[in-house]
């Protein structure tokens, strides 16, 4: 039976590359640590002499404001990546990640990461690839926050995390964790009290359920409102 580290590492878009025996010998590298609902796991400014995998649960990145708010700048999910961009350019983490409910990561210091990739050169070209795709997307979210109304803004946030982490149940896709309006307004850019309007009006046309903290949508009825 394979470890819980090698599980999530094969669950990553970077070290999913590798073979079984090669993911073992680096296994002893990474550790298993344990954090609680709201936890801080690494702080703004904090040295970046750790890179995080998460293995179960998810975290969010938050970005404080000067004017003391938090930006939700995206919310991971088994086999991401989180603080890495800080790690490899041995910079403070620009940015906070938070457990949003009890959740397990693995992590590798900074000069053992570096090791493997000389070992493991691929694993170079698969980092690019990964925060590549990662600054495509951040590129996306400004476009949109700058261009879309905020109701197209909030519909293509729920669908982008029904996508990544939604399960199917009676044509809805359930957000698998609580989001509250706050957490959404956070990441698209709007107020919690726009935040609510707008859900309340997408619950009326029937594009979303909410139970117990959690989402589901109308995947095909929330595309088409999107291509409208």
């Amino acid at each position: 039976m394979k470890s819980m580290k090698i599980e999530t590492l094969k669950k990553s878009a970077v070290f999913a590359c590798l073979k079984d025996d090669e993911l073992a010998s680096i296994d002893n590298y990474f550790d298993i640590l344990n954090f609680k609902n709201n936890e801080t796991i690494f702080a703004e400014g904090d040295p970046s002499d750790k890179f995080f995998i998460l293995a179960e649960g998810n975290v969010k990145v938050l970005k404080h404001t000067m004017m003391g708010k938090d930006i939700i700048l995206e919310i991971m999910s088994p086999g991401d990546i989180f603080g890495g961009v800080a790690v490899l350019d041995n910079k403070p983490y620009p940015a906070s990640a938070q457990a949003m409910k009890p959740v397990k990561v693995i992590k590798i210091r900074r000069l053992d990461l570096l090791k493997i990739m000389e070992d493991y050169p691929i694993l170079k070209l698969e980092m690019v690839t990964y925060f590549s795709d990662k600054l495509r997307d951040a590129h996306e979210m400004l476009k949109n926050i700058a261009t879309e109304r905020v109701e197209r803004r909030i519909a293509s946030l729920l669908l982008k995390l029904s996508e990544k982490v939604g399960t199917e149940e009676g044509g809805y896709r359930t957000i698998d964790f609580p989001l509250t309006r706050q957490e959404i307004s956070e990441m698209v850019g709007t107020t919690v009290e726009t935040c609510i309007r707008t859900m309340s009006k997408f619950q009326k046309l029937g594009l979303v359920k909410s139970k117990n903290g959690r989402n589901s949508i109308n995947v095909v009825s929330f595309q088409r409102y999107l291509e409208e």
